[in-house]
């Protein structure tokens, strides 16, 4: 039990690290850096790069890693996060998921997406007290953390830097009327917040002993956890909650085994923010604005077309299917099946205004559901599809029931805990869903006793289902529902004057994206044959999202059209293969850099 508590401390101590980061920079931009996770592997793989080929030991390597790391969080604000000063917070935080996926694959491209082993800058496994063996590493980590954190604390309470971030952290505006250079504060905490990942990142390899240039995305995610269950913008609040949370992992593995990792994390992340909102040490008072919430609805509407437009548009989507070849009808299916989740989507985070980024697990549970109602109870897959939807957004209204009464940033923090504890739940149903092995042999579409067994046939049923979708999402939107939507989006505030039950009617946009997304997972399952857990990550959230954000947050037609562009594209170009999530991430950043309104939108 000594060696899980200390191996649950070690671990606690590295998601501080990279919390307390986090922390620091909501603080004071209200922005939640998603791109932190990506420091932490920049970190990691700079040392590994030093130690292996070039021999260098501990001191300089930390030396390297913190100009490296230090630079790119200065590049990150001034280039990215400044520019967008005075728009929705909404827009920082998907530019700082772009960077994320830009670093992630620049990484895989630099040094190869192999796993491969750490260098021992420090001795590990050589010392051993009460029966419990640990290493020169995790000393010098646990003395790092420490100093780190009272010396981030003496700068921040003594140091006159460090008292105009506090400063700025409580109110920019009062601060910048004192004289504060308020964005030089802002990228002061951006440098210091990627420092500290990507000193953890070191730590990381260290304790883990071997590595990826993946591993960074699911530490950041963790530490974000950790952030939250301290709460967001407390520096003593990620400090307990990267040790209380590493703690708990340890001992939840230890007990349940690994598959209950994400179940144990961001489980514990929903007790948390359903009991205590605003986590352990958050401030008690309302957040004046809200990081992920709202839309570039001020800055863009969708473009309408005519019905003769809409006509057009119908009859070409449904020509395809007879003009593509098996290649190009293959990447037609993929398109519109990520198309038909990211309709949806645009109700709750485009019109209601509320930011969801765990739409990977309503995906899944459709999937699943489809692929278990016809090889178990032997459904036809007609009927099989509509109910996969019904489950799936039923599934997910369950779970997210108690979030609504939350502030809006921490609604979109929990859709996060939803999808990972939806697909965990998957996971661990081993009796039902055969767990981490996966359902193969799913049988392909059958529609009236004709097997679609060619791609041809398969994306003209997607296409289809598309324009089904594409229909109701459009009637809902112009519809009263719509307009109330809309105006929950536009200004929570007034709705909630005008009697609007702003929690209930966002609660129906997501039931109704999740169904969508649930009949987006039954086409998969079926057109794929095999499915399991690994399908359905985080970067299948991010990707919809961005598909929306491309097209416009608030326009159906404008989500294929996102779809087609970073879908489709890389596919039938091929010339972006291996550069694929590097591209989504480029083109998100300067979308929302340039273009905020979306490519489906016209500014008002």
């Amino acid at each position: 039990m000594l060696d899980t508590l200390f191996s649950g401390l070690i671990h606690g101590g590295v998601y501080a690290l990279v919390a307390v980061g986090m922390s620091l920079v909501f603080g004071v931009t209200n922005v939640a850096n998603f791109a932190q996770g990506s420091l932490v592997a920049v970190g990691m793989m700079v040392a590994w790069w030093l130690g292996t080929s070039l021999g260098w030991g501990i001191v300089p390597t930390v030396v390297a890693v913190v100009v490296v790391t230090g630079i790119l969080g200065l590049l990150l604000n001034v280039a990215v996060i400044s520019p967008l000063e005075g728009r929705k917070p909404i827009a920082a935080l998907l530019a700082t998921i772009g960077v994320g996926q830009v670093l992630d694959n620049g990484l895989q491209m630099i040094f190869g997406p192999q796993t491969r082993p750490f260098p021992k800058l420090l001795d590990t496994f050589n010392l051993q007290a009460f029966g419990v063996r640990f290493g020169t590493s995790d000393v010098v980590m646990a003395v790092f953390a420490l100093f780190s954190m009272l010396g981030l604390w003496a700068f921040l309470r003594y140091g006159k830097t460090g008292q105009a971030i506090r400063a700025t952290s409580q109110d920019p505006e009062a601060a910048r009327q004192m004289g504060i250079p308020v964005r030089s504060i802002r990228t002061v905490s951006f440098v210091i917040g990627a420092v500290l990942a990507g000193v953890a990142g070191i730590f990381v390899g260290l304790f883990n002993g071997n590595i990826n240039p993946t591993n960074g995305g699911a530490i950041g995610m963790t530490a974000f956890v950790a952030a939250t269950i301290g709460g967001l913008g407390s520096i003593p609040g990620a400090i307990a909650g990267g040790l209380v949370l590493g703690v708990v992992e340890s001992v939840g593995i230890s007990w349940l085994g690994d598959g209950a990792h994400d179940l144990i994390t961001f489980g514990a992340l929903l007790l948390v923010l359903i009991i205590k909102p605003r986590g352990l040490f958050g401030a008690k008072v309302d957040v004046a604005s809200e990081p992920l919430t709202g839309t570039f609805l001020g800055g863009g509407r969708p473009i309408t077309l005519p019905w003769w437009g809409n006509a057009i548009g119908a009859v070409a989507l449904l020509a395809t299917p007879f003009l593509f070849n098996d290649y190009l009808a293959g990447i037609g299916t993929q398109v519109a099946i990520y198309a038909i989740a990211a309709v949806g989507l645009t109700l709750i985070s485009g019109s209601a205004g509320q930011t969801i980024l765990g739409m990977a697990g309503p995906f899944a549970v459709g999937a699943y559901a489809s692929a278990l109602l016809t090889m178990q109870l032997h459904w036809p897959f007609l009927l099989a599809l509509p109910v996969s939807g019904l489950i799936a957004a039923v599934a997910a209204s369950i779970l997210t029931f108690p979030v609504w009464k939350l502030a809006g940033h921490y609604v979109a923090i929990a859709t996060i805990g939803v999808g990972y504890v939806m697909v965990a739940i998957i996971r661990l149903a081993e009796p039902l869903t055969k767990g981490s092995l996966g359902i193969q042999g799913i049988a392909s579409p059958n529609v009236f006793g004709q097997a679609l067994y060619t791609q041809q046939m398969q994306y003209l049923l997607d296409v289809v289902v598309l324009l089904v979708v594409l229909l109701v999402v459009t009637r809902i939107s112009s519809s009263h529902l719509g307009h109330v939507l809309e105006a929950v989006g536009s200004d929570e505030d007034a709705a909630e004057a005008l009697s609007i039950r702003t929690g209930a009617y966002k609660a129906l946009a997501y039931a109704l994206a999740a169904g969508f997304a649930g009949l987006a997972g039954s086409l998969l399952a079926h057109q794929y044959t095999y499915i399991d857990p690994t399908i359905f990550n985080v970067n299948m959230s991010l990707l919809i999202l961005t598909v929306i954000v491309m097209g416009g947050m608030n326009s159906p037609i404008g989500a294929v059209i996102g779809a087609v562009i970073l879908i489709g594209g890389p596919e039938v170009l091929r010339f972006a293969a291996d550069a694929r999530v590097l591209l989504y991430g480029v083109l998100l950043v300067l979308v929302i850099l340039f273009r905020p309104q979306g490519l489906f939108a016209r500014k008002v």
